[in-house]
This record gives C-alpha cells, sequence and structure tokens, in this order.
C-alpha cells in the first residue's frame, strides 16, 4: 500500500493535500475505533474524570461542520446546530453523549467529511489564504489553510485520549475478570 497526501482529481493540489491529511485522520479514527461496544464508547475513564470516545467523536465532529461552513463562508444552519451542538454545557465541558452507536456517530462523520469534499472541490490554492474567524465568540482569525489543517491535527489529538481510554477499557475489563474468577475459585473451594 501507498500511503500519498493526495486530493481528488477535482482538488486544487495544496486544497487536496490538506483536504487528504482531513481524510486520513478520520480513517485512522475509524480504525482505532472498529469493534468498540456501547459500554466503550461511553466509558469515561478511571473514575469517570476524562471524555468518553463517544463525546470526543461528537466534538471532532461539530469542531469539524463549523469549520466546513467558516469554508463555505456561509453561518452554520440552525438544523445542524441544533443535531450536533452545543459545542461546550454550562459547565464549559463537552456534552455528554450517551447511548449513541459507533456506527451512528461514524456514518455522521462520513456526512460531514463529505461536505468538506464538496467544499474543497469549489477552493483553489488562492482561496487557502483567505482569512475566517473562529472560537467560541469568533475572537480568533486564521487562514482557510490553518483551518483545515486543523481539522487533522485536532483530529490525531483526540485520537491519543481514545487510545487512552481503550488502554483503561481492556485494563478494567481485566480486572473485573480476574475478580470473577478469584470469586468463582473461591465459591467452588468452599462448595467441597
Amino acid at each position: 500500500m501507498l500511503y500519498d497526501l493526495k486530493g481528488g482529481a477535482n482538488m486544487a493540489p495544496m486544497v487536496g493535500i490538506l483536504y487528504s491529511a482531513v481524510k486520513e485522520n478520520i480513517q485512522r479514527l475509524q480504525s482505532i475505533t472498529n469493534g468498540m461496544l456501547q459500554e466503550e464508547m461511553d466509558y469515561k475513564g478511571p473514575d469517570n474524570k476524562f471524555n468518553s470516545t463517544a463525546q470526543l467523536i461528537r466534538h471532532l465532529m461539530y469542531v469539524d461542520l463549523n469549520w466546513v461552513y467558516r469554508i463555505k463562508g456561509l453561518p452554520l444552519p440552525q438544523s445542524l446546530q441544533k443535531q450536533y451542538s452545543p459545542m461546550l454545557d454550562e459547565h464549559g465541558r463537552l456534552p455528554m453523549v450517551q447511548g449513541v452507536s459507533l456506527n451512528t456517530l461514524m456514518t455522521q462523520y462520513d456526512g460531514v467529511l463529505g461536505m468538506l469534499e464538496e467544499a474543497c472541490t469549489q477552493l483553489t490554492d488562492a482561496d487557502l489564504e483567505k482569512t475566517v474567524t473562529f472560537g467560541h465568540e469568533n475572537e480568533k482569525q486564521a487562514t482557510i489553510r490553518w483551518g483545515i489543517w486543523h481539522m487533522a491535527d485536532h483530529n490525531r489529538y483526540h485520537q491519543a485520549h481514545i487510545n487512552q481510554l481503550r488502554k483503561w477499557y481492556k485494563e478494567r475489563r481485566i480486572q473485573i475478570n480476574v475478580k470473577l474468577v478469584n470469586r468463582t475459585v473461591l465459591n467452588s473451594k468452599e462448595n467441597r
């Protein structure tokens, strides 16, 4: 297999490179979450102190969706805001996402990637230099080039969190299984 950062034939060269970085990171996210059951999707780490995989994926989707509409130069439609928001809850944390399957989240994320692909086919390499505002209060500025790069970088950043959650979840399952085995052994000795 040859790895390369190449967009579609209908994308400007630099736009295509940036788009393919986002696409590859979303594909990597699908790979590292493959086979996750609902319990693991909703797992929030030791003592429930962290964001779950489901929360992180929804967060990535919403951030990317906002960038797609910034790139298009359009406000995010109310229907999409309702479906994916808020960015943060009333405590300044990622909103709770529970009971939403990996398949549902990744299908939604594929839809966001499709919107990005469509937006990128409309861009020229010169368009990458256009400035847009972003942030919780639109208090920051960035080029479209930085925005697309940020989508890839942000995704990879949270993949590290998901990998850590998976490690903790596996360790927790092993501890539970060891306790069950020990209990079974004790019960069988008592019943002799």
